[in-house]
């Protein structure tokens, strides 16, 4: 009896074929459209539809990517920037979630703090960064300073927004029963806005990418930012273009990792 419960039934195994031949097909799709582009912008260059000098060319890419390889200089690269964005990744989780609870616990706090963090989440960090400079000097903490202000102001407002909006009748239900503000913090708020949080992680994690390659930009001597700026200033576009792509596939698996922690924890 307990084995006929467990076995899928047809309509269910019916639904499971096509949930899995959708997600194939999703992938194999993504893969040609890949291929696809790499193949024009190839051609394209040998074509001389474009300047491959200006706009380099997958091959181009390849052989200075392979390269540096060779020498095992990307690595440190690589591995800089992507330290860098897991620091203030972390801080800017971490910070959002206290800052919005604080938020959330008191209204006075909330009405005073809301205008100056919807200010602060309005600044162009860009022009933040120089000043950060002068302030903390030309160190790495300075690149981690600036990837968390690009993000932390927007993700305490999307908590705080989302915190507020919680069902009230579940509060209710624990003040009747002698529940304290804690209880109803530790209860019903931080676990029912589990997929909230990982949802803002999932935004965070690209702009925390962002604000580290703007740190880089200006106050680093190693990084994929400091390789983009590099190859720029001596008209080494191959190396640009290179940085470009490497900082397209490391945002792409940091956002694949939080994913798959989604999928653990819903």
């Amino acid at each position: 009896m307990e084995q006929e419960r467990l076995t899928p039934s047809a309509a269910q195994q019916e639904y499971i074929k096509k949930e899995q031949f959708h997600k194939g097909k999703v992938t194999v799709i993504r893969v040609m459209l890949l291929v696809l582009l790499l193949a024009v912008w190839e051609l394209c260059a040998e074509l001389g539809i474009i300047d491959d000098f200006i706009f380099s060319s997958p091959s181009r890419v390849f052989f200075c990517f392979w390269e540096m390889v060779k020498d095992g200089s990307i690595f440190g690269h690589i591995g800089i920037t992507l330290l860098e964005t897991l620091i203030s990744f972390g801080l800017v989780v971490i910070v959002g979630v206290l800052m919005a609870v604080v938020l959330w616990s008191s209204r006075s706090i909330s009405e005073v703090m809301e205008p100056y963090l919807v200010m602060l989440n309005s600044l162009p960090k860009s022009a933040l960064a120089p000043m950060l400079i002068v302030w903390l000097g030309n160190h790495v903490h300075t690149i981690v300073v600036a990837a968390v202000s690009v993000a932390v102001f927007g993700s305490v407002l999307t908590l705080h927004n989302g915190f507020s909006s919680m069902d009230e009748d579940k509060v209710r239900l624990i003040r009747s029963l002698g529940g304290t503000r804690k209880d109803v913090l530790t209860k019903v708020l931080l676990p029912g806005s589990v997929p909230l949080i990982i949802s803002n992680m999932k935004v965070n994690i690209g702009l925390c990418l962002v604000g580290v390659i703007i740190g880089e930009f200006l106050a680093a001597q190693k990084g994929l930012g400091y390789l983009i700026i590099y190859g720029s200033q001596v008209f080494k576009l191959d190396l640009v273009m290179m940085s470009i792509v490497i900082l397209c596939i490391v945002s792409a698996a940091l956002y694949q990792g939080i994913s798959w922690l989604e999928s653990k924890v819903s």
